[in-house]
């Protein structure tokens, strides 16, 4: 029996979600597996890989033969280079030891590239939101001046025509006390 290791895609239309599992070759894709060895999930930024690190070297070293998306995140996540170690090892090349620190390494430095992206994702982010936070503001601020300038353009334009009642008014007033006065003069003489 040739047993593969492959992915079986679950999740809806359109967001795809991956189980990494060893399968008999013959099984049809989302068919029966042997073992469900770890998850995979590319909608995110970076894709979220879930590996059981042990279980997928043991199939490596049971002959299993990985698929081109498989070895990738296999390699990704350090399984081939275990398995390489683990071969080196049996050869004598290497220790326990030896080959335990240079993993311990490559994961360590792994990560770190990981979470540099991580970060410079977060970095991107945040100062495109800051951008279009500030270019928001700028329009604002254009809206609001252009409201103002509009509202003392028309209390420019209505203060002649206020003016000018306020003056024939007084006008009236002063036409209409003019008389008064006059009469009032005239009572007080006699």
């Amino acid at each position: 029996m040739s047993v593969k290791i492959r992915l079986q895609r679950h999740g809806k239309k359109g967001k795809p979600f991956y189980w990494v599992v060893a399968a008999d070759a013959r099984s049809k894709r989302d068919g029966k597996y042997l073992e469900k060895i770890g998850t995979y999930n590319p909608n995110t930024n970076p894709a979220t890989i879930d590996l059981n690190l042990d279980s997928a070297v043991k199939w490596l070293h049971n002959g299993a033969q990985p698929t081109d998306t498989a070895k990738a995140i296999l390699s990704y996540k350090g399984a081939l280079l275990k398995h390489h170690l683990d071969g080196g090892i049996r050869k004598g090349a290497l220790t326990q030891e030896q080959a335990d620190a240079k993993l311990a390494t490559w994961l360590e430095a792994k990560s770190g590239k990981v979470d540099a992206k991580k970060e410079g994702l977060t970095k991107v982010q945040a100062d495109a939101k800051a951008k279009a936070f500030k270019a928001e503001q700028d329009v604002n601020a254009k809206r609001l001046a252009a409201a103002a300038q509009a509202e003392a353009d028309a209390i420019a334009a209505a203060t002649p025509a206020v003016e000018e009642e306020v003056a024939e008014e007084v006008a009236e007033v002063e036409a209409e006390e003019a008389p008064a006065a006059e009469e009032n003069n005239e009572t007080t003489e006699a």
